[in-house]
């Protein structure tokens, strides 16, 4: 893995938004998998100002990592409606090539082999954007998953329903229990990663991720298997890791 760190939030989405449109920049019809939470989010602010002043990614095709099961599409903390609010529109995305898995679905098993099927389909993901759970958990892959699990029904973990209470008014009993995700080995089929992770609560997962044995027990610990992770992290997500992991390259 290739660390990356930056002093404060905002540097870290500067970095990795410079990654992203370095990677799609040149390639006609880029595949970027694109995902929610409050990790990514100074990356898509980063990447939007890029968008505001050039870079076009009209062409680009997008999979969204995952969606809650039983949520309207038009709930505005669906992922269907998070996506459209924070990626699409200021990246200046085609909606019609913006995909996010049918977690609505009258048959959720069904739609998840068609979001499978749908991202072979497209060439694999050139670029997939990462955040971390506390818990380890990256897309809706909780500890516990498969190294080789695709698109699939999960039950979130307790943590993550808690952790997930804020965008619900900080009310658990609204979030949903499950959610389609892509998979850990659907993930690692992309050709690069790139994680963005800050804040104190994501120091532990990072450290584990980065320095501890692959396990199921934290997902993203098997990111080390892939040949091309970037790590894009603020000092208090990397405050953790040991002087064997510092980051090769710091921004100022």
């Amino acid at each position: 893995m290739r660390i990356l760190l930056s002093p404060d939030l905002a540097g870290a989405g500067e970095i990795a938004a410079t990654l992203v449109a370095a990677s799609l920049r040149d390639l006609p019809a880029p595949v970027l998998g694109v995902a929610t939470g409050s990790s990514p989010q100074p990356l898509y602010r980063a990447l939007a100002a890029r968008v505001h002043a050039g870079l076009d990614l009209s062409r680009t095709t997008a999979f969204a990592l995952d969606e809650y099961v039983g949520l309207p599409v038009d709930h505005p903390e669906s992922y269907h409606a998070v996506i459209a609010r924070e990626v699409t529109a200021p990246l200046g995305l085609d909606a019609e090539r913006v995909h996010v898995p049918e977690g609505a679905a009258a048959d959720p098993v069904a739609a998840a082999a068609r979001y499978e099927a749908a991202i072979v389909a497209a060439g694999g993901v050139d670029l997939q954007i990462l955040g971390i759970g506390a818990n380890g958990h990256i897309g809706f892959n909780e500890p516990g998953s498969d190294a080789d699990s695709r698109t699939r029904i999960v039950e979130l973990a307790p943590r993550t329903v808690a952790d997930n209470s804020r965008f619900f008014d900080g009310d658990a009993g609204r979030v949903p229990t499950h959610a389609l995700t892509q998979g850990i080995g659907t993930i690692l089929a992309a050709r690069e990663i790139v994680l963005v992770a800050w804040g104190e609560s994501k120091a532990d997962a990072v450290a584990r991720a980065v320095e501890g044995p692959q396990t199921a027990g934290l997902p993203a610990s098997f990111l080390q298997r892939h040949a091309r992770v970037t790590l894009v992290l603020d000092h208090a997500a990397a405050s953790k890791l040991s002087p064997n992991s510092l980051p090769v390259e710091v921004a100022r």
